[in-house]
């Protein structure tokens, strides 16, 4: 694969991501930890058939055998599969993927506490200037009488992400084709868990047919589909390069839910967001820079 065509992937991975919360927006009836066991079981679904076509029947072996850092980037997926769709049901789009945008530098806080990662100055100014982004928006909307329980269960997810991250990195620092390949279960485990702990707050089911339809929509196209070809990608694009076509989820997504569903962001949210996303970009550009300087 050529570098051009995985940055086209990967943008094409974003564009996908980003489309939850507009069609989320679109739901008749289905609501909070229903839409959340839906979403699940449709993407362990169809990770479950994919996962069979590439592996054989062998699939479950593998996934029984599997070292414990598989199970646990597993639990770390379903509580972001779970917490992403709670929020959204509780606050608006743009809050949410504000909010998950720190993930990158939450991921080289815990890696510097955790790993013992030196930090450049560049990084804890970022880290600075993003958490000050997310305490105003937090801040504001309190102030205003809005609720924040959406804004602080969407922090969950890039906080599982960022252990997830940091606990493979601990295991193995090689990024070589068999390790990314036996972390394709652990989305699959992830599904599973989350569509599973979901499932008894999701009674009584309110679904109809056309909720039913998009929720399909989610967990195949929205969140399968775009979460292998992510592990892919990793192959081909460096960390730096993802973190920055990634950003591209949170403009999407706040587009699509602006022009599709008629819910424009707060003026707190663009601040907020403002600070978190210059902050992120600023510093993956700096050390893109610094990389291309050495060679």
């Amino acid at each position: 694969m050529t570098h051009t065509r995985a940055v086209a992937l990967m943008i094409l991975v974003t564009l996908l991501w980003s489309m939850a919360g507009v069609v989320t927006r679109h739901l008749d009836a289905a609501a909070s930890f229903e839409v959340t066991f839906w979403r699940s079981f449709f993407n362990a679904l169809s990770l479950l058939i994919a996962l069979t076509i590439l592996r054989g029947p062998s699939l479950w072996r593998t996934i029984w055998q599997s070292p414990r850092v598989v199970w646990l980037a597993g639990l770390c997926w379903a509580i972001m599969f779970t917490a992403f769709m709670v929020a959204l049901t509780l606050t608006t789009v743009a809050n949410v993927l504000v909010t998950m945008a720190i993930g990158p530098l939450l991921t080289a806080l815990m890696s510097r506490v955790f790993l013992h990662h030196r930090l450049p100055f560049r990084t804890w100014c970022a880290i600075a200037v993003a958490g000050a982004g997310i305490v105003w928006m937090f801040g504001m909307e309190a102030s205003s009488g809005a609720s924040v329980i959406g804004t602080l269960i969407a922090l969950a997810v890039p906080l599982a992400a960022s252990t997830n991250f940091v606990i493979m990195q601990h295991v193995s620092h090689d990024k070589d084709d068999e390790i990314t390949h036996d972390m394709l279960p652990a989305i699959l485990i992830g599904a599973t868990l989350s569509a599973l702990v979901s499932l008894p707050l999701a009674w009584p089911m309110q679904a109809n047919a056309h909720d039913l339809s998009l929720l399909a929509l989610l967990g195949v196209a929205q969140l399968a589909l775009p979460c292998l070809l992510m592990v892919r990608l990793t192959r081909q694009l460096s960390a730096t390069e993802i973190s920055l076509l990634g950003l591209l989820e949170v403009v999407f997504g706040v587009t699509w839910a602006w022009l599709g569903a008629g819910e424009s962001p707060s003026a707190n949210t663009l601040i907020g967001g403002a600070l978190v996303l210059g902050a992120l970009m600023g510093n993956e550009l700096l050390a893109l820079r610094k990389r291309v300087a050495r060679r």
